[in-house]
């Protein structure tokens, strides 16, 4: 089978909302290449298969904070608050969409969240074996094991300016 959106493509819509990793329902339609109207029509449809850990809607706030964050303008778009799906949530969908399409991409999309799951256990093991080789060597490689310890964190999220004229 061959890949219809690449990994990096899939990643880069997987965001970080209430501490879980979560995908926006228009970035899913588009995906599925369906329109959001009737991807939460069929999740409404079926809400018993979407309990509150699989999809939620976003708030007022978070809506804000995340236009904020990827730069969507403020007053177009969404009219609706958007509903957000996690892993759990978007495997749930296969058996809603009943697209060949819709399948294929939530493959993908699950391979892409395994991904994700492995880099972050494989940065906690380094984490622990550098932390294990710090209690065992003196002190002379404390600035070696501080160095690498900084290079395993991720790198802090920066505002972006806003673009435009500002009265």
């Amino acid at each position: 089978m061959t890949n219809l959106i690449s990994t990096e493509v899939i990643a880069t819509k997987i965001l970080l909302i209430r501490g879980k990793r979560v995908i926006l329902d228009r970035d899913l339609a588009k995906l599925y290449e369906v329109d959001t109207r009737q991807l939460t029509r069929q999740v409404k449809r079926n809400g018993e298969r979407f309990p509150e850990d699989f999809m939620f809607q976003l708030t007022k706030d978070e809506l804000k904070n995340l236009m904020c964050q990827i730069g969507t303008s403020s007053w177009g778009g969404t009219r609706k608050l958007p509903y957000v799906f996690t892993e759990q949530g978007v495997a749930m969908l296969s058996g809603v969409l009943h697209s060949r399409r819709a399948i294929q991409v939530n493959i993908q999309i699950m391979r892409v969240f395994i991904q994700l799951k492995r880099m972050l256990l494989t940065n906690v093991d380094i984490r622990r074996k550098i932390e294990a080789m710090e209690k065992k060597y003196d002190k002379q490689f404390l600035i070696v094991f501080e160095a690498i310890k900084k290079l395993l964190e991720p790198p802090p999220v920066k505002e972006k300016p806003r673009i435009g004229f500002h009265a």
